[in-house]
């Protein structure tokens, strides 16, 4: 376990589940991909030698291909005491294991053929709750959206309720899809231990960039 605190790991998630003790994570708070194919969506719908491809700035990738095989949820639950899993509505394995307090962010997207929001199934036995966070800043255009390195990249704020929310300081937090590096950027900022594991090089170092320019930005003040 030591060795991988408060790091973001560039490897398979699955091999560094199986290394990690039962019930040694506080909270497991992740989001994998939901196979749907962003990652080779293509925003004008065009096809090129008959496949989808990207009209974006994120590279073609096929990191949202599949969605994550019911073993490393079955990990997941093993090696966590609680878990928080965005997109959870794509992932039948979770849904046999219940859920009562679901969460639900209101993205108040301003365009109308965007989804009104996420759903992220949780392991806790508590109400319902909805996080009201403006996805492209606030409504009156004051503040702009965070600057995005991956397609998906949630925003630092929602990560950092889930954690207040959920978690208290010095707990273990494992993100096993760290994609952008939000989660180990929350974690910092509340000062909760993380482990986060990226498969895809170019996301982990972009990300690892992102937390080490967020660490040194703390030591300014």
């Amino acid at each position: 376990m030591e060795k991988y605190l408060n790091k973001i790991i560039n490897a398979d998630c699955l091999d560094i589940l199986k290394q990690l003790p039962d019930k040694s994570v506080d909270l497991v708070l992740t989001d994998p991909p939901y196979g749907i194919g962003f990652g080779t969506f293509n925003r004008t719908n065009k096809l090129k030698n008959g496949k989808r491809v990207k009209a974006n700035k994120y590279k073609n990738s096929d990191w949202d291909s599949e969605i994550p095989h019911d073993e490393i949820f079955k990990e997941i639950i093993r090696v966590s005491k609680n878990q928080i899993i965005w997109g959870g509505n794509y992932f039948p394995e979770l849904w046999k294991q219940g859920c009562r307090g679901f969460i639900f962010w209101k993205k108040n997207n301003p365009c109308l053929n965007f989804g009104a929001g996420e759903f992220a199934w949780t392991s806790f036995d508590t109400n319902c709750k909805c996080y009201d966070y403006n996805y492209y800043g606030n409504i009156e255009g004051n503040t702009k959206a965070e600057e995005k390195i991956h397609p998906t990249q949630k925003p630092i704020e929602i990560m950092k309720k889930c954690l207040v929310d959920f978690s208290k300081e010095n707990d273990i937090v494992l993100d096993c899809f760290s994609g952008s590096g939000t989660t180990a950027i929350a974690c910092h900022r509340l000062k909760r231990n993380f482990i986060c594991v990226e498969k895809d090089y170019d996301y982990w170092k972009a990300s690892c960039k992102r937390l080490e320019d967020e660490q040194k930005q703390g030591t300014l003040f």
